[in-house]
């Protein structure tokens, strides 16, 4: 097996890890997002730690597969390599940041449990803004970057022809409509987490699972494979020298 194939398995993994990952994160630590007295609650604590490390798990993947395709998207424009790899780390910062955010609502669920605070009303306004800033993150992180990573690989992979063309053309849709969904929350057109949100987040969605089956089933399209191109090398070798000859 060539190191481009390999690659590309390994590259499709991520991608469909980073989905079952990404809804199993939001599935789980729900509960912290949505419940606004959770702070003096029962709380559903290790549900919302499987929650982050899920998430945990999402931000590892999604560098992952910046690192995985930076070998084979430098051969063809290693400043837009460069770039999807550092777009993907800053997403993944993004998503950490968000973790932390939601793990402070816990500690503060068991400060009031165990009566370390007595404030009530502090401790909830204290929670509200936490899982604010987790709203933001997820804004920024998994919609406005994600969305901006989403245009470079599938821009550079549509120039190259590492895949087939509509399949590239169903990352640049869903990489623009993630990146205009996410301004119009941003302006506060809608919800995040509404149906608009979620019709918008779709093309990307399919993007990524479509292209991770792409690259398990078949890699890269013909003439990216480390073996035929050391093949062309050697014939036009072989040709130049019998020319010479």
């Amino acid at each position: 097996m060539s190191s481009t194939r390999r690659t590309a398995i390994v590259a499709g993994v991520l991608f469909l890890v980073t989905e079952i990952a990404a809804m199993g994160g939001l599935a789980l630590y729900r509960p912290v997002l949505h419940d606004t007295g959770y702070v003096l609650g029962p709380g559903a604590d290790t549900q919302v730690f499987l929650g982050a490390l899920c998430e945990l798990v999402l931000a590892l993947a999604v560098t992952g597969t910046g690192a995985a395709l930076y070998p084979v998207l430098r051969r063809r424009n290693e400043g837009a390599a460069v770039a999807y790899v550092c777009g993907r780390l800053l997403e993944a910062a993004v998503i950490v940041i968000g973790i932390v955010c939601v793990l402070s609502v816990v500690t503060l669920r068991r400060r009031a449990e165990g009566g370390t605070s007595t404030d009530g009303a502090s401790l909830v306004t204290a929670g509200q803004a936490l899982v604010a800033f987790h709203d933001w993150t997820f804004l920024f992180g998994p919609n406005f970057v994600l969305g901006a990573n989403t245009l470079v690989l599938a821009g550079l992979m549509y120039t190259s022809r590492l895949v087939p063309r509509s399949l590239s053309v169903l990352g640049l849709v869903g990489g623009a409509m993630i990146c205009a969904s996410a301004t119009a929350v941003l302006f506060g057109a809608y919800e995040q987490v509404s149906v608009a949100g979620s019709l918008a987040a779709l093309p990307v969605f399919a993007w990524e699972v479509t292209l991770a089956v792409r690259l398990l089933g078949k890699g890269f399209d013909a003439g990216t494979d480390d073996t035929a191109g050391a093949g062309a090398r050697a014939g036009a070798g072989a040709g130049l020298g019998a020319g010479v000859l």
